[in-house]
């Protein structure tokens, strides 16, 4: 059984509305990354990060899977492949699409995270700094996502399954943030194939065996059904 482990970003769920930052111009929903991803704006303003990732819950919730997220389910689903998915992306549309073997290396608008003790639970659709922690009582609730400059989870699982894949694919990513911009190398290092599916060619298109790029809406699907006859 081939071992498949593919890297997904936002343009995977850009098709289903889920918009995406970028960081030329330093906005993302008409805020400063600074204020709204950093654990320095969750320092100064709490509430304002609170009510900004409370719109992020809804925007998600309202969204629906598309056919990329659905081909990758299938993929999965049909057996004859290993699949995991590792997302940077923090809404929970592979799930819904039907994927299992899922990590969120970025976190999760659907958790929330004790600053306190580190408990985590499930996120309620509105979320408040002083909502306490059900283990330990403590007002200090954020949201259970992976901000900028901090480390993303379950790195050495994700390195290991890279180190252990048959095949690597890169999905809507821009090739820019890292450690996830790094994967195709370590892939290429241990000495597994690499493939990149992306709308347009990502900063490290040349680190890839072979890329296909197109909407994620075409390209994925197309990618699943040659490997599915």
């Amino acid at each position: 059984m081939a071992k498949i482990v593919i890297l997904t970003g936002a343009g995977i769920s850009a098709e289903s509305g889920i918009r995406t930052f970028r960081a030329s111009d330093g906005l993302w929903e008409e805020h400063r990354i600074e204020e709204v991803a950093t654990p320095e704006g969750w320092s100064r303003d709490p509430a304002l990060v609170a009510r900004f990732y409370n719109a992020r819950r809804a925007a998600a919730a309202a969204a629906a899977p598309n056919a990329a997220h659905r081909a990758l389910a299938a993929l999965e689903a049909d057996g004859r492949h290993e699949v995991l998915v590792v997302t940077q992306n923090v809404d929970d549309l592979h799930e819904r699409g039907g994927s299992r073997n899922v990590i969120h290396m970025h976190g999760t608008l659907t958790g929330a995270l004790c600053h306190a003790c580190a408990h985590r639970w499930p996120a309620p659709p509105e979320m408040a700094p002083n909502d306490p922690c059900p283990a330990c009582g403590a007002r200090a609730t954020r949201p259970d996502i992976v901000w900028f400059g901090e480390m993303p989870y379950r790195m050495e699982e994700i390195w290991e399954a890279l180190r252990a894949a048959d095949l690597f694919v890169s999905i809507g990513t821009s090739g820019n943030v890292y450690p996830a911009a790094g994967f195709v190398a370590d892939a290429g290092h241990a000495g597994v194939p690499t493939l990149e599916l992306n709308l347009e060619p990502s900063a490290g298109t040349r680190l890839f065996d072979a890329a296909r790029h197109g909407p994620a809406t075409e390209v994925v699907p197309a990618w699943v059904r040659e490997m599915l006859a």
